[in-house]
């Protein structure tokens, strides 16, 4: 792809990360006001979405090196393991999703805390993977990119929002869970398009130049 489209994928990521933190970081502080911003003033409320918004371009930053990373990690297992990179990613979902549940219940739970609130959200971030990852396979239209796009929704999400997970803190797992998996699934979605789009934009470019030379 080429580097005016990989710009403008990583712009439009960092668009969807700051309006998805905005919305979501105003519902928090609409909640803790008892369903009210009569507590803002208009400049106080426009710099908190201001702020707001920073954090969503650092989020999407943070989910588009993610994902760098993951096709790289993704085309090494291809190499190394080839046919058995499939169940070794379907392992490693298992193995993600257990850790987020058995080890945060662990670490954070009180005397007498149940360890379904913690199932809950491993099983929400299951389910929206599964969405996504069928979302994929029918545009794509090939059943060999479910378990990849699966792998990247849960266990590249899981590693990104990991410095909210050691914070414990409810409003930074609000806030930095719903922008992560909104620019993993969009990046996911759109890359294939905006690779067709470069490679549509290079044989134009080379049809011009045969017909320049002639």
């Amino acid at each position: 792809m080429s580097i005016k489209y990989w710009s403008r994928m990583f712009v439009r990521t960092m668009l969807v990360g700051g309006l998805i933190t905005v919305f979501v970081g105003l519902l928090i502080q609409w909640f803790e006001k008892g369903g009210s911003f009569m507590g803002f003033e208009a400049g106080e409320l426009f710099f908190v979405s201001l702020w707001y918004l920073g954090m969503g371009f650092l989020f999407s930053v943070i989910s588009q090196m993610g994902y760098l990373a993951y096709l790289m990690v993704h085309r090494l297992g291809l190499g190394f393991f080839r046919t058995l990179w499939i169940p070794i990613q379907v392992g490693l979902i298992a193995f993600a999703l257990f850790d987020l549940v058995y080890f945060r219940y662990i670490i954070f739970a009180n005397e007498g805390d149940s360890i379904y609130s913690y199932v809950l959200v491993a099983a929400l971030i299951l389910l929206v993977g599964l969405a996504i990852a069928f979302v994929k396979m029918k545009l794509a239209e090939k059943k060999a990119v479910f378990i990849p796009s699966l792998f990247f929704m849960v266990v590249i999400t899981i590693i990104e929002w990991f410095p909210a997970l050691r914070l414990n803190d409810p409003v930074w797992l609000h806030l930095m869970i719903y922008p992560l998996i909104a620019c993993n699934a969009y990046q996911l979605l759109v890359l294939p398009k905006f690779i067709e789009k470069s490679k549509q934009e290079r044989l134009m470019k080379q049809k011009e130049k045969i017909i320049e030379l002639k």
